[in-house]
């Protein structure tokens, strides 16, 4: 892997927390897939899904701050504060350094 999964976990928090849906966007794959079980389970594909799930997530459930990040292999789970909440998300990076899989929820 010839990128930094860790600092492309925080880019990606850092455009969340911005509310900067092009940068989040630019960040998946094509074809990757969000499975949240924030507000119950949805699955979102497609780029119109994964746009329709983040205008969802900066209206009803944006971030602040970051919890913890840690690292394992083309995985990183980055957990970041929502609403009060403490959200853990599961980012499973591609070869080419995008989001090919995301999953999340409430830590329990």
């Amino acid at each position: 892997m010839s990128f930094d999964p860790m600092a492309a976990a925080v880019d990606w928090l850092d455009a969340y927390r911005a509310g900067d849906i092009d940068t989040v966007l630019e960040m998946y794959a094509d074809g990757a897939v969000i499975q949240c079980g924030c507000g119950g389970l949805k699955t979102s594909s497609g780029r119109e899904g994964l746009r329709a799930y983040w205008l969802d997530r900066f209206a009803h459930y944006p971030a602040s701050g970051l919890d913890n990040l840690l690292p394992s292999g083309d995985t990183v789970l980055v957990s970041y504060l929502a609403r009060g909440v403490v959200v853990s998300a599961n980012l499973t990076f591609d070869a080419l350094g995008k989001i090919a899989c995301h999953v999340c929820g409430p830590q329990n």
